[in-house]
C-alpha cells in the first residue's frame, strides 16, 4: 500500500474522530453551562454567552478538520490524475514473438 492509499483510508477515520471529539466536548460544555444556570439563575445571560462562544470555537475545530480532509483529498485526486496521464502517455511496447 502506498502512502496515498493510506492517506485516503485514514482521512475519513480522522474526520470522524474529530467530529466525535468535538461532539463530546460540546456536550460537556453545554452540560456544565446548564448546571451552572441551575445553580445561579441570575447569571443566566453571562453563562449562556460564554457557552455560545465556547461552542463556536468547538465547531470551528470541526470545520478545520473537514477543510483539511478536503485539501488532502484534492491532493490525492491530483496525484492520481497525474499518475493516470503518465500511464496513458507511456509508449506501449509489444512483444513480437516470432518476428
Amino acid at each position: 500500500m502506498d502512502y496515498l492509499t493510506g492517506l485516503a483510508l485514514a482521512l475519513p477515520i480522522g474526520v470522524g474522530l474529530a467530529g466525535m471529539g468535538c461532539g463530546i466536548g460540546l456536550g460537556n460544555g453545554v452540560r456544565g453551562a446548564m448546571e451552572a444556570i441551575g445553580r445561579q439563575p441570575e447569571a443566566d445571560a453571562k453563562i449562556r454567552l460564554t457557552m455560545i462562544i465556547g461552542a463556536a470555537f468547538i465547531e470551528a475545530l470541526t470545520i478545520y478538520a473537514l477543510v483539511t480532509v478536503f485539501l488532502f483529498m484534492a491532493t490525492i485526486t491530483d496525484k492520481a490524475k497525474m499518475d493516470l496521464e503518465k500511464a496513458q502517455s507511456a509508449p506501449v511496447t509489444s512483444s513480437a514473438h516470432g518476428q
